[in-house]
């Protein structure tokens, strides 16, 4: 039986920074954690009156706390569509965000240059295809040829659910390139998205090997500088 880590939650901390950034006592400590839930679910699953997501190609969302205000930062593949015209789109969502956490919110928008090598978004446009009944194989092919073309060391995409509209649920996966997924320095994006089909939930699971993290995207503590020495400096004798 396998032990899988998910590859976000291994790195947080060492390579990685954390996507809520914030200080807070013990007595505020869950609430406010508890509001951080509230505040993603909400940009990630409100639907419009037609059933599509109406904030798509949202990859990450990381919150930052002051006293004062909540930073809300959405890193998007199309910030256009996020903005709206004349910025009329995110200031309801401002807005909306205010009401639902009684705080001052701050809304920045960030923009992906390459979204075919972020996990999420790749694994998003998986679950669209298999949405609209394309051939689960065909759909991973094409993925993962648009991930390696656009420069990616390596993806792994694994499927789970009625593949096929099979009377039994299996799991598939397809490799393409390299996926050291136990080397700390390996920049592993990971993402997780369901494609809601006729015969139930299909799971889709999306690795994307980024290449090596550089000393300057290095965000957690100096792992180098804390690791313990191979030999002991001072030998004893019995």
């Amino acid at each position: 039986m396998g032990q899988k880590v998910n590859p976000t939650g291994f790195r947080t901390g060492i390579m990685t920074g954390w996507k809520s950034r914030w200080y807070a006592s013990k007595q505020e400590f869950s609430d406010l954690l508890v509001e951080d839930k509230k505040i993603r679910d909400f940009v990630k699953k409100r639907k419009d009156r037609f059933g599509k997501a109406l904030y798509p190609t949202i990859a990450k969302i990381e919150i930052e706390r002051t006293r004062d205000e909540v930073k809300v930062i959405l890193h998007s593949a199309r910030p256009g569509v996020l903005i709206g015209p004349k910025g009329e789109r995110v200031e309801a969502l401002q807005n909306e965000l205010q009401a639902l956490t009684g705080r001052r919110i701050n809304i920045k928008i960030e923009e992906i240059n390459r979204p075919e090598i972020v996990a999420q978004l790749v694994a998003e446009d998986v679950c669209e295809q298999l949405a609209k009944r394309a051939g689960f194989r065909r759909t991973i092919k094409r993925a993962m040829e648009q991930t390696m073309d656009a420069g990616a060391k390596g993806i792994k995409i694994q499927l789970a659910g009625r593949l096929g509209g099979a009377e039994m649920a299996r799991r598939e996966k397809q490799i393409s390139g390299s996926i050291p997924l136990s080397t700390l320095r390996a920049k592993i994006d990971y993402g997780f998205a369901e494609a809601k089909i006729a015969q139930g939930h299909i799971g889709v699971q999306v690795w994307i090997n980024q290449g090596i993290y550089s000393e300057d995207e290095i965000d957690g503590a100096d792992a180098q500088a804390g690791k313990a020495p191979k030999k002991p400096k001072r030998s004893y004798k019995r």
